[in-house]
């Protein structure tokens, strides 16, 4: 199989539509979590500790002169993305919980048990005959 094909094969069963979905979601997600961590939880958590604003917060190595901006670290940026990592991966876990989840039940649930063949009702047949005879 050339590797075209494979590659077009690959292509229709869904898998690069399924992957494509996956990202624009996950970066639409991201953006939204983005938004609620700098707008909404970083403000009082900036309050509790004094009104620090955790986006502004930077460690001076060099300071600004008249020819050249100051060299800092940018660790509060750092901060404020780490939680937006951590709510986007406790979000994600929950996903996959609550998925997980109803997978066991869907796996759990009693199937109804299958038909007899023609010959198992054949020989039920056979058998209540031979019992009424006794």
């Amino acid at each position: 199989m050339g590797m075209m094909s494979e590659f077009k094969k690959f292509a229709v069963k869904g898998n690069v539509m399924d992957m494509a979905v996956g990202i624009i979601i996950g970066a639409a997600f991201g953006k939204i979590v983005a938004s609620f961590v700098s707008g909404v939880m970083m403000p009082p958590l900036g309050l509790l500790i004094g009104g620090v604003d955790f986006s502004e917060l930077a460690y001076v190595l060099k300071p600004a002169t008249e020819t050249a901006e100051a060299v800092t670290i940018q660790w509060g940026a750092f901060v404020q993305t780490t939680i937006d990592f951590l709510i986007v991966a406790f979000a994600v876990f929950m996903v996959v919980k609550a998925m997980n989840n109803l997978k066991k039940k869907e796996e759990a649930a009693p199937s109804a048990p299958p038909e007899p063949t023609k010959e198992e009702q054949l020989l039920t047949e056979i058998r209540d005959l031979l019992k009424e005879k006794a």
